[in-house]
């Protein structure tokens, strides 16, 4: 009854109304955004475009992918958010599991909490980092963008309360059965975790995606991932490593060309969101009985 009231059907208009306009506000750059790189040099750089393209022209698109600079930084981007997003999802799957389990199963579980907790709040701070990645021997090697933030307390804490809504009878269970804490993590645990790993999972991935300051610490330019790579191609406005010919630059400027590489590099999360998506709907409370 309580939905049929006017009161509610007042609160969800305005409610939908919010989150439509939100949404809108939202899409409207990413859409100018798109609009310029598809237009021409004269209008893009005379500020013409809305979010129409005007003068329609493929040649931005076209010499980005030809650029090996940028498609190299793409490569790159994809190897750290797979094993980025791999890494973290296991070592945060095998944190939460014994994180989760009462001070009479786990012996200083509380204190092991606090711990990670400790790390949320403080950090010893730029400097100390880079010494501790210098002298690990990690600088200039891929894996100091992928390494230092494999342990995600985050997410970490996110699927240590999922496990926490696990109903105690199926562990039990397990555990008569004769199956050991990983069998039964593995067997028992991941099966009805797929929803809040795939939410962490899109965590991790867009994290790792728009990650470019320590790209831009540890490695070279040979390196770079593609947020870094966009970065110091907006700030710096070089262009230099695009080896434009004098007839490139009668159809194409700085603007075109940066608003093609900025649309080409949000289209991975763009595609992979949707598939991700529902499983918000569910949310990282449920567990594999409902009431």
């Amino acid at each position: 009854m309580y939905y049929k009231t006017l009161q509610y059907r007042i609160f969800n208009i305005f409610n939908l109304t919010g989150l439509a306009l939100l949404a809108i506000l939202c899409v409207i750059p990413l859409i100018h955004v798109f609009a310029v790189s598809l237009s021409s040099k004269a209008v893009a750089d005379a500020n013409l475009v809305g979010l129409i393209p005007v003068d329609f022209t493929l040649e931005a698109y076209k010499k980005t992918i030809s650029n090996a600079a940028f498609s190299n930084a793409l490569l790159v981007s994809i190897q750290r958010t797979v094993i980025g997003t791999g890494l973290t999802l296991l070592l945060a799957f095998l944190a939460a599991y014994p994180l989760s389990k009462e001070e009479s199963m786990f012996k200083g579980r509380t204190l092991y909490a606090w711990i990670f907790v400790f790390t949320m709040i403080f950090n010893g701070g730029l400097v100390p980092f880079y010494i501790v990645i210098t002298k690990l021997g990690l600088v200039g090697s891929f894996w100091s963008l992928v390494l230092p933030g494999a342990v995600n307390v985050y997410l970490t804490v996110l699927m240590l309360n999922f496990f926490r809504g696990v109903p105690k009878d199926l562990e039990e269970a397990a555990l008569i059965d004769g199956a050991g804490h990983f069998r039964t993590l593995f067997a028992v645990y991941l099966p009805i975790s797929m929803p809040a790993i795939a939410t962490l999972a899109l965590f991790s991935m867009v994290g790792h995606w728009n990650s470019w300051f320590d790209g831009l610490l540890y490695v070279g330019k040979d390196q770079y991932p593609l947020a870094t790579y966009l970065q110091t191609v907006i700030i710096t406005k070089d262009m230099s490593d695009m080896s434009i010919s004098p007839t490139e630059m009668e159809v194409l400027s700085q603007k075109t060309i940066t608003a093609s590489q900025i649309f080409i590099g949000a289209m991975p999360i763009l595609l992979v969101y949707p598939f991700l998506q529902r499983f918000f709907v569910k949310g990282l409370v449920l567990g594999s009985v409902k009431e």
